[in-house]
């Protein structure tokens, strides 16, 4: 069944099958959309007087009951039908009759499937943000645990000033607030209705976008129906954009985990169920799930500029092209959640080793130190940095920091200011409300 369908005229089967490609996998993600999107509009359809009171309620109460039956996995999309809204109308028309045929007055597929996407891309966000909010506490909780925990800092991966478990911890936190600015502009994007555009150039019905905006819980509509239509692509791009930037996040800290529990570096580690070994050297501790995540996440960074290709030469209007973003896109919630998850996991379970900065090899850490502490003795800094840098190279050089470090400036490991990050994190939360 397609709706487009004519008397007498027949698609070659090698065209069909060419042009819905995936369609079907991905149309049954947006299975509970579609239904969700069509209750409103039916709704909108009786009060605009375009369907009458008892075929509107007829068709309500039948769509209720497919809804309920997505939600219970008891749906599927037929062999031989299109796609998920000819599955939708064709089985409310089986049940209700002649009212089932009525349920797509001024719709187009164009417009039923900008909404599903856009129902589909919103509830996906929200999961997101409750994952990176979730990844987030742990990052501050563990940033206050280990904040007395010294590390080395590096440069260019050579040793420069010191560092702390708690500043390197922190850091990845307030990285998923400004992640977080991304994805919640991505969420008022989504969060645009265009139902009722249509094609993309409306329709001579009376139709009220106002309504359908106010069931279906957007904060605002597409306005031009021209432009709800060119949002198609753009919004999954933006999304993309902002799935990849937490991707970007997580990438990050998975090699410094690689890295750190590497034993040239030894600061942290995992409980050996969370490692893998190796067949044929028994001492093996390998940071898989690490290595996986960072894998993942960058090709999930790899998203927007498939996206870019895609659209980037098309014309206003609508055009199959478009159908790809699903297959592109829609993989990759479930992609950087899991990716959330186990970093979440992984962390949990870290251990950050006591006194690592004893070591030697780290003596060079302090020059700053050493440095600052001559200046604010009286000596210039040009002058004290010479002649900590003289020390050094005739191999002099040596700092006690066992009274500790004076690091007292907002943001430095003495004051991580974790609190005013949280409270940055909150005013970015609240933005997912309008």
């Amino acid at each position: 069944m397609k709706l487009w369908s004519k008397e007498n005229t027949n698609t070659s089967q090698q065209i069909e099958k060419f042009t819905v490609g995936r369609d079907n996998e991905f149309d049954m993600l947006l299975a509970e959309h579609d239904v969700t999107g069509t209750i409103a509009h039916v709704s909108m359809l009786q009060q605009a007087g375009l369907m009458d009171g008892a075929e509107a309620n007829l068709a309500l109460d039948g769509l209720n009951v497919i809804l309920q039956e997505i939600k219970n996995g008891q749906f599927g999309i037929e062999e031989g039908i299109e796609d998920i809204h000819s599955q939708v109308e064709l089985l409310l028309t089986r049940r209700i009759g002649e009212a089932g045929k009525k349920i797509h007055s001024g719709r187009s597929r164009n417009d039923q499937v900008a909404v599903d996407i856009k129902l589909f891309l919103r509830a996906e966000l929200l999961k997101v943000r409750d994952d990176v909010k979730e990844l987030f506490d742990l990052l501050i909780t563990l940033s206050e645990k280990h904040k007395d925990k010294l590390l080395p800092g590096y440069t260019h991966l050579q040793i420069a000033m010191p560092s702390s478990a708690g500043l390197w911890l922190g850091a990845y936190a307030e990285s998923l607030v400004d992640d977080m600015e991304l994805l919640s502009s991505a969420y008022i994007i989504s969060n645009k209705n265009p139902l009722g555009s249509g094609a993309g150039y409306g329709s001579s019905f009376p139709l009220n976008r106002t309504l359908t905006t106010k069931l279906l819980g957007f904060g605002s509509m597409n306005y031009n129906s021209m432009y709800a239509q060119m949002s198609r692509g753009k919004t999954e791009k933006i999304v993309a954009q902002a799935l990849g930037s937490v991707a970007a996040t997580l990438s990050r800290l998975a090699m410094d985990c690689c890295l750190y529990l590497n034993q040239n570096f030894g600061f942290i580690s995992f409980p050996s169920d969370l490692t893998t070994g190796s067949s044929i050297m028994p001492h093996k501790k390998n940071p898989d799930v690490f290595e996986l995540v960072r894998a993942h996440c960058n090709r999930l960074q790899a998203i927007p500029n498939e996206l870019i290709i895609l659209l980037n030469n098309l014309p206003s209007g609508y055009h199959r092209d478009l159908q790809l973003t699903k297959e592109i896109l829609f993989p990759a919630f479930a992609n950087l959640r899991s990716c959330i998850s186990m970093t979440s996991l992984m962390l949990s379970n870290i251990t950050v080793k006591e006194g690592i900065l004893k070591n030697e090899k780290y003596k060079y850490l302090f020059s700053v130190e050493a440095v600052n502490e001559l200046v604010n003795n009286g000596i210039s800094f040009r002058e004290a940095y010479k002649i900590i840098g003289e020390q050094i190279e005739r191999g002099e050089f040596s700092y006690d920091y066992s009274n500790g470090l004076n690091h007292t400036h907002e943001g430095s490991i003495g004051r991580l200011c974790n609190l005013e990050i949280r409270k940055e994190m909150e005013k970015v939360l609240s933005k997912f409300s309008s």
